[in-house]
Parts: structure tokens; C-alpha cells; sequence
């Protein structure tokens, strides 16, 4: 028999899964899998459990949450050599890979999606020896989604990031960098530079329109440096899709990317803190086997059915 093991976070969405938590263990149970459940405690809990998961054999892993407990899911799978398969349930404010993926937020139908059985391929980002599967960047405007209190995004939902941009907005100022891709440099001041696995960030699904989440390349977007009404000028025009040709805004694939700085940036890995420059990137090609509805993908996203895809087992080899 399958075994399906379920890391949700009890405080997501509202406590909303613990709920219907019974009903979810039943489901697997009738499609065949013997499954089971760990709640997290704190943070790093998630990344803990799913080790634990590879370890004991499980088939599939669900993570259950928002964008921080897939992110620390995904840390725990990522250097095991015998990977499950990984399910999400979405449940957080944002859910950025989720929607990438167009998986429901309604519990159920986003269960039926991982009992249909399809999968799909993706790409997960290295940085330094930590790992995300949606988004990674740099520069004051990104600590927008770590700031926001989990009281204020429970109660308001995407509204609590709108509001906390919004007070934010005087203190954005640029960051020194150096930054390699590919061969290439940039040396300046950037106000964010973005490294996308996805095309959805923040909620918004035009940043990156022309990305693929199993195509070995990061889209890379940095934000040369600019007065406060010129950024919000392109960021406006980037939440329409319209800030691609923007002389102000670096827009490229790269698989490889090193960035540093000569003072104190903040990073965020999938939404959370992640450490501070410098920072090195590498496109993990294929890595992770996840559920997903392949008939609602973009064109992009979708492996060919009649092509072998043989997954790496090993970061090394």
C-alpha cells in the first residue's frame, strides 16, 4: 500500500484544514494510500517533518499551508536522493506556486487534483545551501512579505500586503550590487532584483509571463535605481504585464546568478526571510515531481508525454 504522510500548518488559512482535516485523511484512505499526519510547532518544523518523511519512505508528501510551510517542505525533500512525490493544499494568504500551478484553494479540489494522480516536473532554486520553489529576491521592497503580522494577513487576507506597501513606500531606497548571470555583470544600484522560477509573485501573475517552471532558467529582474514616482510608475505597469520594455527594468533567463552587495541586503526565499548578500543561485533542472491539473497549465509549463523525463537523484550528479 501507498503511503501519503500530510504536514499542514494548524494556524493557515484561518485553521480552516485542521477542520477538515478527518475528511482529507479519509480520501487518501478510500484512493488507496495509508496516510497520516504531523502538525508544525514552529518554524523549521515542516523542513524536519518531511525529512522524516523521506526517511520513513512515504510515497507522497502534502504540505498544507501557505508559501513559508511549502518553502520548508521543499528544504526538507531537496537533498534526498528518494524524493516523494509532493502535494499541495493550499491554504495560506498569497499561495504563489499554487496558483503558478493552478491548483485550487478549495481543500477538496485541490485534494482531487493530487488523487487524479497527474504530475509535472519542476525546476527548484539553490541559494547558497538553501532551497525555494517559486521566488527569490533582494532589496527593501521584498521584506514587504515578511513584515506583514500573521494576526493582520489572517484577518485581511492579500489586503494586509497592499496596506503594509503603502507605508512602506517612503522608506524604498536602492541597494549597491554586483550581480553575474551568465556570464554577464551589472554592477549598480538596484531598487529589487527578483529570481523567479514561477510567473506568479506577490499574488501577481504578469511579472514573469514568459517564464517556465521546468525549463532549467530562473527569470532574472532587476529594477535599476530610480526616484519614488518612477517606481511605482513600473511597478504599476508591471502588475498589467506592461513593464517588460521599460529601459529602467533588466529582464533575462539565466540559469546561474551570483549577487553581491557592499552593505546589508535582506533576502526573501518564497515569501520569508532568507538570509542576507551575498548569495549564489542555481536552477535545480527538474528536480521536484508534483501534482498538478496538466489540462490547465500554461503551454510553457506542460512536458511533452511521449519524452522520457528521468528526475535527478542527487544534487551531485
Amino acid at each position: 500500500m501507498k503511503r501519503a504522510r500530510i504536514i499542514y500548518n494548524p494556524t493557515s488559512g484561518r485553521e480552516l484544514f485542521k477542520k477538515h482535516l478527518p475528511d482529507v485523511l479519509m480520501k487518501l484512505e478510500q484512493a488507496g494510500y495509508e496516510a497520516s499526519c504531523h502538525a508544525t510547532t514552529s518554524e523549521g518544523d515542516a523542513t524536519i517533518a518531511a525529512e522524516t518523511a523521506v526517511k520513513r519512505g512515504y510515497d507522497l508528501v502534502i504540505a498544507a499551508g501557505g508559501d513559508g510551510t511549502l518553502n520548508e517542505v521543499v528544504n526538507g525533500l531537496a537533498e534526498k536522493p528518494n524524493r516523494p512525490k509532493l502535494g499541495l493544499i493550499p491554504m495560506g494568504t498569497t499561495n504563489d506556486f499554487a496558483r503558478a500551478l493552478h491548483i485550487p484553494r478549495d481543500i477538496d479540489k485541490a485534494l482531487d487534483v493530487i488523487l487524479k494522480g497527474e504530475t509535472i516536473p519542476v525546476d527548484l532554486g539553490r541559494m547558497n545551501n538553501r532551497y525555494f520553489i517559486n521566488i527569490a529576491g533582494g532589496g527593501r521592497i521584498t521584506e514587504l512579505t515578511y513584515e506583514v503580522p500573521s494576526k493582520l494577513k489572517t484577518m485581511l487576507g492579500q489586503l494586509a500586503y497592499y496596506l503594509k506597501g503603502i507605508e512602506m513606500l517612503p522608506s524604498f531606497k536602492p541597494s549597491d550590487v554586483r550581480i553575474e548571470y551568465d556570464g554577464k555583470v551589472f554592477e549598480g544600484e538596484v531598487m529589487i532584483f527578483l529570481v523567479g522560477l514561477t510567473n506568479s509573485v506577490g499574488g501577481f501573475e504578469k511579472l514573469a509571463p514568459d517564464s517556465s517552471i521546468n525549463d532549467g532558467l530562473f527569470t532574472l529582474m532587476f529594477l535599476k535605481k530610480t526616484n519614488l514616482a518612477e517606481t511605482i510608475r513600473i511597478i504599476s505597469l508591471a502588475l498589467r504585464g506592461e513593464h517588460l520594455n521599460d529601459p529602467h527594468l533588466v529582464y533575462v533567463k539565466a540559469n546561474h546568478i551570483k549577487v553581491t552587495a557592499k552593505e546589508k541586503v535582506q533576502l526573501n526565499l518564497d515569501g520569508e526571510f532568507g538570509g542576507l548578500l551575498p548569495a549564489e543561485f542555481q536552477n535545480l533542472y527538474r528536480h521536484l515531481t508534483v501534482f498538478a491539473p496538466l489540462d490547465q497549465l500554461r503551454e510553457q509549463d506542460v512536458v511533452e508525454q511521449d519524452k522520457t523525463v528521468t528526475l535527478k537523484n542527487s544534487l551531485y550528479d
